[in-house]
């Protein structure tokens, strides 16, 4: 499945717009202490382990988004969009990664 952040795909016009499909994925507290401990790893401000599991948490938001425009009969997402926010929940911090766009049919 086509997945792009346009809202065209070149050479394919959209035949039909479905609607909106979005996709979750919560990183918990557990994640920020293995994250700490992780640190060690920063090399040039930046933490390996941190960026491995943002990306395991925007692939997996991702994948819920495609599955949920696999179900309404789409073959293509776009105008996908990709936020990152942290969420303060009962004195934990917890890391929320949400992608969301158009399912369409090319």
């Amino acid at each position: 499945m086509i997945v792009t952040t346009t809202t065209t795909i070149e050479g394919q016009p959209v035949r039909e717009y479905i609607g909106i499909v979005t996709g979750e994925a919560i990183l918990g507290a557990n994640f920020f202490k293995d994250i700490a401990a992780g640190f060690r790893d920063i090399v040039g401000g930046r933490s390996a382990t941190y960026e491995r599991e943002l990306r395991k948490a925007r692939d997996l938001a991702i994948q819920e988004m495609v599955a949920q425009a696999t179900e309404l009969g789409g073959t293509a997402i776009v105008g996908v969009d990709i936020d990152y926010e942290t969420l303060q929940v009962g004195g934990g911090g917890m890391l929320m990664v949400a992608a969301s766009g158009t399912a369409v049919k090319v």
